[in-house]
């Protein structure tokens, strides 16, 4: 399981730590209010599945002792308009969330290995997460 804690210190500006003492902030940019001293929440976000997707495409290629000189991953999120979207469900109404994709991977890598490490991309943990969905549970108290 995977704790993160977060506080707010002044204006929109949040302390967020893990129960392993790593810190870091987030906050939102000047012209929401912030003041700009850390990454907004949707960039955090993005930041985590950039990650687990460089991580996890760096580790099945190193089990397979594949060579790869680098891994580059840029993730964008909007929000569009379901009928604008032609891979969106049906029953998807209104305004949907996008996340976009591109991820560049270097090295001397054949015909299988590529198409093998494209699938691998979209399999990391956090990714499989935002596919699916997630049920949240909320609990307010009050001190």
């Amino acid at each position: 399981m995977s704790t993160i804690t977060a506080e707010l210190t002044e204006g929109y500006a949040v302390t967020l730590g893990t129960s392993s003492g790593h810190t870091w902030a987030a906050d939102e940019p000047t012209e929401a209010g912030g003041t700009d001293t850390g990454p907004n929440p949707y960039e955090l976000l993005l930041g985590a599945l950039a990650a687990c997707t460089t991580i996890t495409v760096s580790m099945y290629a190193q089990r397979k002792g594949w060579s790869i000189d680098g891994i580059e991953v840029s993730y964008d999120h909007d929000r569009i308009h379901v009928d604008d979207c032609a891979d969106c469900e049906a029953h998807h109404r209104g305004y949907i969330d996008r996340i976009v994709s591109q991820i560049t991977i270097r090295g001397d890598l054949d015909e299988t290995q590529r198409k093998r490490l494209t699938q691998v991309a979209a399999s990391c943990p956090v990714h499989k997460t935002l596919d699916k969905g997630v049920h949240l549970e909320d609990h307010v108290s009050f001190a």
